[in-house]
């Protein structure tokens, strides 16, 4: 005989039910946690991984060639960054390295100038840096074609003709690898020195967010620059 389930019943049937859903909740909630936990895990070693090798790769990129009684001290554009490299070309000036300081001329503008009115050029900028820090008019030069790139600014010092013999050249510490090969490639008989000024950031920049971008940009241009025999 076939009959309708007792009220009973349909409870036992419904507390099942339920307790087979609350255990597929937990379930999925363990599941959950085990994933988030792998995520976070896996976040912090890779963040302690790259403390860990993010100094080497900094240094990797740092150079540094001492060149004797170079003609001038070259100052490779580089937004902001004129303001430490400028310092430092001021002071090996004033300490008789070289007789003249060359610019080059990236084409971009700095920040709004109040006085001026206007956003000056970083080239202006780097003159009155250089003059602020005791490099007179007469021993500093803007070479006046537009560069884009370290290449450009190494073809521009390589294609000047007899004017230079020894140059040392300033850039910040991440660049000076790079900017010592491209220079000693396009070199046209010109023996190139190079120095940095202590950076920015301070002595462990590579720990930043900033130092990083730097480090992993640097490295994307090495690699182009090495492709493209530059």
């Amino acid at each position: 005989m076939s009959g309708k389930p007792n009220r009973k019943s349909q409870i036992e049937n419904r507390k099942w039910g339920d307790r087979q859903k609350e255990s597929g909740r937990r379930g999925e909630d363990q599941i959950a946690n085990r994933k988030s936990k792998i995520a976070i895990g896996t976040a912090v070693s890779g963040l302690l991984v790259w403390i860990a090798v993010s100094p080497i790769l900094a240094n990797l990129l740092i150079v540094s060639k001492p060149i004797d009684h170079p003609d001038a001290i070259i100052v490779l554009g580089g937004g902001a960054a004129y303001i430490e490299r400028t310092e430092l070309a001021g002071e090996l000036f004033r300490n008789g390295v070289a007789p003249r300081v060359i610019l080059t001329n990236d084409g971009l503008h700095g920040g709004w100038d109040q006085n001026q009115q206007r956003n000056p050029f970083f080239d202006e900028l780097a003159k009155r840096n250089l003059t602020a820090n005791g490099v007179p008019g007469f021993a500093i030069e803007v070479m006046p074609d537009v560069v884009e790139s370290t290449h450009d600014e190494a073809i521009l010092i390589a294609t000047s003709g007899d004017r230079f013999k020894r140059v040392l050249i300033v850039t910040s510490p991440h660049h000076t690898r790079r900017a010592l090969r491209t220079f000693e490639r396009a070199a046209n008989g010109i023996e190139f020195g190079i120095a940095s000024p202590a950076d920015s950031l301070g002595w462990i920049w590579w720990l930043s967010p900033t130092g990083w971008k730097r480090i992993g940009l640097e490295y994307v241009k090495l690699g182009y620059y090495w492709a493209s025999g530059k």
